[in-house]
């Protein structure tokens, strides 16, 4: 039994591990198909994106059985926070960023999100502070000496806050309503943020008939980028924990770089290479120590085992008997079934998982 529990929580973390590098591959993408639509109007262009994306993941929870589910107040706030910084001003960010600098420095400043973490995490260690001077290093050489200016440094640093964003404020909200549910409302709610900005400040020029290219980088967006991308994250979050999902955060400029070879849109100069090549190294650098990395609530990692008491961690049990001297009923029971195998109570049969997965459900 033991061993069916080990096997069961290897392979949920090594889903988790998959799904996190597919989908921080997936967002770097986000950078070279920006360029694609860059002259599409901003916030008509997205609110589109976001229309069909939650069309899409709405029907997955219907045809998957989820139900919906009445939101209390906390997570209303969470999931509106979530849909304006995470995903309506992220994406205004990055199409800006993209006009001003190209795809490799909006990918290569999102590329710092993990070592982002670590230092909101606390006071940071030697080796954090060493990483973040690689990782500024590395920055800078994209912004100063690669295809980047002042004005695309400042969109990709709004990306880089709204990224951050998108993860810590879906963590609490993840337990209860899975990865569909917060995927289809974060999606659904960024649809009239956009809209309405999009009527303010452009009027009835918000929206056009796109160009073929243009409904192609749409619709690429709304399937791959938004619909994909994010249930991969965050079916992973739960698994492996927000510290060590983050790391791959670093396959964002590999996205963003590859996609912009691929789209024609120019290719990546030896400044933006190094610079890239900097980040990663910087965020592996800060990463590579000092203990295992913080797990979000109901992952295989995190569990569900509480401290045990000091009486059990000295060797002793404590002491139960009733005030007449007697044991209380049922102990001949317990001790009965002592010899059954214990289950830890992280593993997918019980504990956090199970309950992640019940809720989920």
């Amino acid at each position: 039994m033991n061993a069916d529990v080990s096997t069961a929580v290897l392979r949920s973390r090594t889903r988790g591990l998959t799904q996190a590098a597919g989908g921080m591959f997936l967002v770097g993408t986000l950078a070279g198909v920006s360029g694609v639509i860059q002259s599409y109007p901003v916030y008509g262009g997205q609110a589109l994106r976001y229309l069909l994306a939650a069309v899409i993941l709405l029907a997955v929870a219907r045809v998957t059985g989820l139900r919906a589910v009445r939101l209390t107040p906390r997570e209303g706030l969470l999931l509106a926070g979530l849909s304006l910084f995470g995903l309506a001003i992220f994406n205004v960010c990055v199409i800006e960023a993209t006009r001003h600098g190209g795809p490799a420095l909006v990918g290569t400043v999102l590329g710092t999100v993990p070592l982002a973490l670590v230092l909101l995490g606390g006071r940071p260690s030697r080796r954090a502070l060493g990483a973040a001077a690689v990782v500024a290093t590395g920055a800078t050489l994209v912004a100063g000496l690669g295809s980047g200016d002042l004005p695309g440094l400042l969109w990709s640093l709004g990306a880089l806050c709204c990224e951050l964003c998108f993860s810590l404020l879906a963590i609490p909200l993840l337990p209860r309503l899975g990865a569909i549910r917060v995927s289809a409302y974060s999606a659904t709610l960024a649809v009239p943020l956009l809209a309405v900005t999009g009527l303010l400040l452009d009027g009835t020029a918000m929206l056009r008939v796109p160009t073929l290219p243009e409904a192609m980088g749409l619709g690429y967006q709304s399937v791959i980028v938004t619909t994909v991308a994010f249930f991969l994250w965050y079916d992973a979050l739960p698994r492996i924990g927000a510290g060590t999902a983050g790391l791959f955060a670093g396959l964002i400029p590999v996205g963003a770089i590859a996609t912009g070879v691929v789209l024609g849109l120019g290719a990546p100069s030896v400044p933006d290479l190094l610079g890239a090549v900097l980040v990663v190294t910087g965020i592996a650098i800060g990463l590579s120590g000092g203990g295992s990395p913080p797990t979000a609530a109901g992952s295989p990692e995190g569990g569900g085992r509480r401290p045990l008491p000091r009486s059990h961690r000295a060797g002793r049990r404590p002491d139960r008997r009733r005030p007449d001297g007697r044991h209380p009923a049922g102990r001949r029971q317990a001790a009965a079934g002592a010899g059954s195998p214990e289950v830890p109570a992280s593993s997918p049969a019980t504990g956090a998982s199970a309950r992640y997965s019940h809720r989920c459900s």
